[in-house]
């Protein structure tokens, strides 16, 4: 890929083909717009060739009366003029939002009802576990309440007095939760029906999540229907948009687990978007980053995300707002207040602190970007970025009354960090009299001393955060890399990496990385239920329900590949389908395989040779000492074979890798066998080996085919095992492959 980026304008890629050109083929064209914070990024990218076609960078249009479709439509349209796109050379518009975090950051959220439902003699425990706390807590989702006794049918009637009395006390949302609803949600969607038909937006608590728990599973649904009328107001804006500009396409929208969804799941789901900018940003960086562990830090204009990538895939965990945890799991990003355009304060005459204000914030132009003798003629003076705030960020006011903000980017520019034609580039001469003034302030120090004391102060966080991961994740500083991503990668990264004795890689197209990663990435549906024994019809159910789901809000059925796991000390199993968008499904067969989340243009799948590589990293054993046992279609099968030494003897084990077409390791296993052919063989291999063992308690047992990759690690029975098998492998006669735990 090639092209550029800049703001206010589109950047064609100079090498593209020309679409218009006698004989050219259609280009199959997907958009990604990532609507930040400061600004509105998009670019195109032709999958049928991987190539970055043009790109195009807006200020986000926050205080339009239309919102962020206003930046979205003018990023869209420069892009489309810039390479000659037609309208309908476009086969998908996706984006990611920051919408939903921000009103339940800024607590710009709307009161809801809750009707909670339980037997009679349980309703002081029920009213309890589903109420609120009224705004007092720092959740501050406001919200009436009801409790229905179902030990009776619930009536019409009833349900239409409990929604119009919150409506009357100001509730815009109604939550249906009942304990044990994942189990029968009957009475959560009639509650949920009935406020529908009486104009009011609803959400029942086992749509949310499949998982027991009635406080998380409530307080979850409550959050979500909290933002709905705000996100059903965005999505209406940003379709009529994107429509009004000829546009026909499916739009889409990124989640905060990495994979796209439809604009529906955006108006009944808005809490599964949360973190969707931070997730676009690694999304992207996995496309073209060869890395197998790491830690990948995007500097933006205004925070910076941190995303800690092992086995060549982002760590997920549970999203936690406000010190509140929910039952919606998204990656593992860890968002800071420092960045790029952070502003630099000063007290009894030293750096206090770097941000959280900046310059995009304070609505200044950073001072490294003007003339170099209009800094050196200007004074420094202190600003207060909003009003409110103390006047202690330092900045540079010259003549005509204009001001520029000291930001980490003129630190980094004055100590000749930042190389020709990177992003992040500007007036070396001007940084440094910029900092020169700061220096003058701050004890009267060099401008390098005071450019390095800035640095050095903004990174802490960041600094403070990787080696936090390093410790978590027990990975090693000498084997992790630090990957820099967005526009503002080179102004603190190779800082930090130095700092911390790492290695660095900036990534490719670093500046518009989310973008690509909002293009590029596949849809995505997981589901978690509760199951304290899950048998293999509970597992087969799950599975088909998943991808159902996945298939009715736009993926093409052939392209569904199904994964699932259990937790055992959690009693819970998650399932997870991916695969391609109804338009998508002809570039991501021709990226080689690719059914997989992630990708879905050429560059981001792997070759063979590049992933028999990647799992010998993950192995610890060098690559000569690993074959490829078996291939499917979204699958690859590695066999390691490793000699332990114990005193006089030697004894071999076989180390078990399967891989996607994208590099990321699915199943990883010390010491394992595969079980390789057709049904019948298989099932006779299997069902011999479990009854030699002495044990009852049946092994993890995994299963690829070209359809679907299965975890049974939940099946403790050998007879249920079996069984889980013998259901899901083909009778047609296709290839499988068997990989059995043997640690």
């Amino acid at each position: 890929m090639s092209g550029g980026s800049g703001s206010g304008s589109g950047a064609p890629d100079p090498g593209a083909p020309d679409p218009g050109a006698p004989g050219a083929a259609r280009p199959r064209v997907r958009i990604g717009m990532d609507v930040g914070g400061t600004f509105t990024k998009g670019v195109a990218i032709d999958m049928r060739t991987g190539r970055m076609l043009a790109s195009s960078t807006v200020p986000t249009t926050h205080a339009s009366e239309r919102g962020v479709s206003e930046g979205i439509v003018d990023a869209l349209g420069r892009i489309m003029e810039s390479a000659g796109i037609r309208a309908g050379d476009i086969d998908l518009v996706s984006h990611s939002t920051t919408q939903a975090i921000n009103a339940l950051l800024e607590s710009d959220t709307h009161k809801v009802g809750i009707v909670a439902m339980g037997v009679g003699p349980e309703k002081g425990d029920v009213v309890r576990r589903t109420r609120l706390d009224g705004g007092k807590g720092a959740l501050a989702v406001r919200a009436a309440h009801r409790f229905l006794d179902t030990s009776h049918l619930i009536t019409e009637d009833e349900v239409r007095g409990a929604v119009e009395g919150m409506r009357a006390e100001g509730a815009e949302a109604i939550v249906a939760t009942e304990a044990f609803g994942v189990d029968d949600p009957s009475n959560e969607r009639f509650v949920a029906g009935e406020a529908a038909k009486a104009g009011m937006l609803a959400t029942s608590s086992h749509e949310i999540s499949g998982v027991y728990g009635l406080e998380i599973r409530t307080l979850t649904a409550a959050v979500n229907a909290s933002v709905m009328p705000k996100t059903l107001e965005v999505a209406r804006y940003v379709e009529d948009a994107v429509r009004g500009a000829g546009v026909a396409s499916p739009l889409m929208i990124m989640k905060g687990d990495g994979g796209v969804t439809s604009m529906d799941t955006f108006r009944t789901r808005p809490i599964l978007t949360v973190l969707s900018g931070p997730a676009a940003s690694v999304a992207g960086a996995l496309l073209y980053l060869r890395i197998a562990d790491g830690i990948f830090v995007e500097v933006g204009g205004t925070s910076t995300n941190v995303c800690v990538i092992r086995n060549g895939r982002p760590e997920m965990r549970y999203v936690t707002i406000r010190d509140h945890p929910t039952c919606v799991r998204s990656m593992d990003v860890r968002v800071l207040g420092v960045a790029g355009g952070s502003m630099v304060a000063l007290e009894r005459g030293r750096v206090s602190r770097v941000g959280p204000r900046s310059a995009h914030i304070a609505g200044l132009r950073y001072a490294c970007h003007a003339p170099e003798d209009e800094i050196a003629g200007g004074e420094l003076v202190l600003v207060s970025p909003r009003d409110g705030d103390a006047p202690e960020y330092a900045a540079v006011r010259c003549g005509g009354g204009r001001t520029y903000a000291i930001t980490n980017t003129c630190a980094a520019n004055a100590l000749g960090h930042v190389e020709e034609g990177d992003y992040a580039r500007a007036d070396v001469g001007a940084a440094r009299a910029a900092l020169a003034k700061l220096g003058a302030a701050a004890g009267g120090v060099s401008y390098p001393e005071a450019a390095t004391s800035v640095l050095q102060t903004a990174s802490f966080e960041i600094t403070k955060t990787v080696t936090g991961i390093l410790k978590e994740f027990k990975m090693r500083r000498e084997a992790t890399r630090i990957v820099g991503g967005g526009g503002g990668a080179s102004v603190l990264v190779p800082f930090v990496a130095r700092q911390l004795g790492m290695g660095y890689e900036r990534a490719e197209h670093a500046e518009v990385i989310s973008s690509i990663g909002v293009a590029c990435s596949m849809m995505r549906e997981e589901a978690e239920v509760s199951v304290v024994d899950p048998s293999p019809g509970r597992v087969s159910e799950e599975h088909r329900r998943v991808r159902a789901a996945l298939v009715s809000r736009g993926a093409v059925p052939e392209s569904v590949v199904v994964d699932s796991e259990f937790v055992p000390e959690k009693s819970l199993l998650r399932v997870t389908a991916v695969g391609s968008a109804a338009m998508d499904a002809g570039a991501s067969a021709a990226a080689g395989g690719g059914g997989d989340a992630g990708g879905g243009g050429g560059p981001a799948a792997f070759t063979v040779e590049e992933s028999r590589r990647r799992a010998a990293e993950t192995m610890g054993i060098d690559e000569g000492s690993v074959d490829l046992t078996s291939e499917f279609d979204h699958h690859l099968v590695f066999t390691g074979h490793v000699a332990a030494r114990r005193l006089f003897t030697k004894k071999s084990r076989h180390s078990v890798v399967v891989m996607d077409r994208y590099g990321r390791a699915k199943i990883v296993l010390g010491n394992a066998r595969v079980i390789l052919g057709g049904r019948l063989s298989i099932l006779e291999e299997l069902d011999d080996f479990l009854e030699s063992r002495p044990s009852g308690i049946a092994p993890r047992v995994c299963l690829v085919n070209d359809a679907q990759m299965m975890d049974f690690s939940g099946l403790t029975s050998p007879a249920h095992t079996l069984e889980a098998v013998m259901a899901e492998i083909d009778d047609g006669g296709g290839r499988a492959a068997v990989i059995v735990d043997m640690s």
